[in-house]
């Protein structure tokens, strides 16, 4: 009798869903009344890009029967597990467990990736790999901004996200992009987003074969960007090194204000 119970609540699964998850039910969107697969299908088709809060949803319609019903896990009348991860907070199924789907309180929506392999950083406001535990710059919630680059929100992005050196978020495929194109600094704060010592280097050595035209050996005023230090150095076309943590990462600025 179990194994015959057991069957139908697998009835179906990972045969039916959308490119965003793979489920056994539609969702009805309270705020247009329409019928969807999910609520990305939803905020994705929607003309005037209006966003379904997915706590609001009310009825589901299963996919094997047919029956629209009150959101539960298990459809009240063929049986069938309308999603085999199901969470009643958020109104979400998936039948790929392989995700590792997890729901947290504090975040207040369903994450992937094994709850074991997470924690929720309090002043960030975000569940982060617990191999940021203690080893990140906390920045109050740093993950319910839009990434710097594609402007996607990034709490509840479906794309995996990376932390940088500065505290700040980005998509993990936004960052890379950056670096394939030769871009080193958060585009948020302007710091150095990876180790440039070996790029510092080089440019210490073209500086030292380059040397200036006599009218251009002049002081200029820079701020770091990686440091926040102002310094006084030679003007060089080619960079300007702080004298504080020895970054190229800097700019020219208005001389500081000496008091009268």
């Amino acid at each position: 009798m179990g194994s015959s119970c057991d069957s139908r609540l697998e009835f179906g699964k990972m045969e039916h869903g959308c490119k965003h998850y793979r489920r056994r039910c539609k969702i009805r969107a309270p705020c247009c009344n329409e019928i969807f697969h999910c609520r990305h299908c939803h905020n994705e088709s929607t003309s005037n890009r209006h966003e379904l809060c997915r706590h609001d949803v009310k009825s589901v319609i299963c996919l094997i029967c047919d029956c629209e019903q009150p959101v539960a896990k298990v459809c009240a009348n063929c049986g069938v597990n309308m999603g085999e991860y199901f969470c009643e907070v958020c109104k979400f199924y998936d039948d790929d467990t392989n995700k590792g789907q997890y729901h947290c309180d504090e975040c207040g929506i369903c994450r992937v990736g094994g709850r074991e392999n997470f924690f929720h950083c309090q002043k960030c406001g975000s569940c982060y790999s617990i191999a940021l535990l203690d080893k990140h710059l906390c920045i109050e919630n740093s993950m319910r901004h839009h990434c710097p680059i594609c402007y996607e929100y990034l709490f509840d992005s479906l794309q995996e996200t990376s932390v940088l050196k500065c505290g700040h978020t980005i998509h993990k495929g936004c960052f890379q992009e950056m670096l394939n194109h030769s871009q080193y600094a958060c585009p948020i704060c302007s710091k150095s987003v990876c180790d440039m010592s070996s790029h510092w280097r080089k440019l210490d050595e073209e500086i030292e074969a380059t040397v200036m035209p006599s009218d251009y050996r002049y002081k200029v005023w820079i701020l770091c960007n990686d440091c926040n230090e102002m310094s006084e150095v030679f003007f060089h076309i080619i960079g300007h090194k702080c004298s504080s943590c020895q970054s190229y990462n800097t700019r020219t600025i208005a001389p500081p204000h000496s008091d009268p």
